[in-house]
């Protein structure tokens, strides 16, 4: 609770913490709006395939002098230098903290290790690529002595941060995650139909520069399947073993809902992650959605504090044993200072892999044949679903993040996993490797949690 006041004496002292962005699409820039405001930090340089792309960034938000001509000249006078090199900016002197803000599986992975060999903190905005290899890449950073962070601001580390919260006051926690929009038939959506599900026109899209395959991974359930992966992995808390139900449910029934089965609620475990929809199944909108938020559902462990819980008006389910908390936003980039300052100053990552216990395994969107390419998150034949680690290991599961631009060898069948031999893939590719290098690392260890 002091990261402000230790912000502000780096500034007194003229010793900013130095950033370096990759990345300057919207979760980038909403950091970049806040970074050029506050005390202790200097965007020492951003790094983006398209440097214009970043200039125009600084110019929409304010606040950030893009003129510096080398990296030692924004080290020394304050300004921000540009680049398409996002190795250089990684290796550039002076530098604190590198942001992951790509969306980029196999560049979050490079970026990783880069930081890892040149000393330097990295926030992995990039949850795509902290699912596929996270686990290795955390403990390869603890070798180096950096820290590996999720990005605050967006919901795994939200959700760590509340079940941190619970267990720091000797809570069990018995189920966390978000809320999002669900409906049956959601795991189908292509990009060709996924404004109508948004409410929007194409060309009302398109103005806004909205991707449509980007959007329809928030739909068809893909984004909601790593970033659960994720949470697991940080946490220690499970998946269900048939991944996610998206119970609809609203803020003041999550007691109620998100308590074990045997108890009248719908989960299959304590200590579960899941996400809840924001509508019912026949499309009626749920009363205290929590669509842009996150939770954790926590237990009275005595009598006593059973009691504490009626004294203080808190929401309970009918036995008064179980009780939520809840955030009802997530604020992205404007929120990811705190996981920079957290590094930077504390040595302290807002949330970290810790295990691997959670995947998100490309799933058959239609019946596949060989020969099809596919088109990865987001796209038209697979999405992403939630699985524990020991079961996408014991099928050979292929991740979502490196079912892009592979060909199918066998055929499979809808709602069904695509597995590595299923696919041609480079196993040259670095990211093929250190997710394979992965696997084996964690094979034995998922497969003793599982029994």
């Amino acid at each position: 609770m002091n990261l402000y006041a230790m912000l502000g004496r780096r500034a007194e002292d003229g010793r900013p913490v130095r950033v370096g962005l990759i990345g300057a699409g919207k979760f980038g820039t909403m950091y970049l709006s806040q970074a050029a405001r506050t005390p202790g930090i200097h965007v020492m340089a951003i790094a983006d395939l398209d440097p214009e792309r970043a200039r125009a960034a600084c110019a929409r938000v304010g606040g950030l002098d893009p003129s510096a001509a080398t990296f030692d000249a924004a080290l020394s006078q304050g300004n921000t230098h540009l680049t398409d090199d996002s190795m250089a900016l990684v290796a550039a002197g002076g530098l604190d903290v590198v942001i992951d803000a790509t969306g980029s599986p196999a560049a979050g992975i490079a970026h990783a290790l880069a930081a890892c060999e040149h000393g330097k903190h990295i926030v992995m905005v990039n949850v795509e690529a902290d699912v596929l290899a996270g686990p290795l890449l955390a403990e390869r950073a603890r070798q180096a002595g950096i820290v590996y962070s999720l990005a605050y601001g967006d919901q795994p580390a939200l959700i760590h941060e509340q079940v941190d919260w619970a267990r720091a006051c000797g809570l069990d926690v018995i189920a966390a995650g978000k809320g999002t929009k669900y409906l049956d038939g959601y795991h189908y959506v292509t990009p060709d139909d996924v404004w109508e599900h948004y409410g929007l026109t194409a060309a009302q899209a398109e103005a806004g520069g909205m991707n449509p395959q980007m959007f329809n991974s928030f739909l068809d359930g893909t984004k909601s399947a790593i970033e659960m992966a994720a949470v697991a992995n940080a946490t220690g808390l499970t998946p269900a073993p048939d991944g996610l139900a998206f119970p609809a449910c609203g803020v003041h029934d999550l007691p109620h809902v998100m308590r074990p089965r045997a108890e009248g609620g719908q989960l299959h475990h304590k200590g579960q992650v899941e996400v809840i929809s924001s509508e019912e199944r026949d499309g009626r909108h749920v009363t205290g959605d929590l669509r842009w938020g996150v939770y954790v559902v926590f237990e009275a462990p005595t009598e006593y504090v059973r009691a504490c819980f009626d004294e203080y008006g808190l929401v309970t389910d009918v036995s008064g044993n179980y009780a939520a908390q809840w955030k009802p936003y997530h604020l992205i980039g404007l929120e990811l200072g705190i996981s920079v300052a957290s590094a930077a100053l504390r040595n302290e990552a807002t949330g970290s892999p810790t295990g691997f216990r959670g995947d998100a395994v490309a799933t058959a969107k239609r019946d596949l044949k060989p020969g099809d390419a596919l088109d990865g998150e987001g796209g038209f034949t697979v999405y992403g679903k939630l699985m524990p680690a020991a079961t996408s290991l014991a099928a050979g599961g292929l991740p979502i993040g490196l079912a892009h631009g592979v060909t199918l060898k066998n055929a499979v069948t809808k709602d069904q996993p695509v597995r590595w031999a299923d696919v041609e893939i480079d196993a040259n590719i670095q990211a093929v490797q250190v997710r394979r290098e992965m696997e084996a690392m964690f094979a034995d260890p998922a497969a003793a949690a599982a029994q």
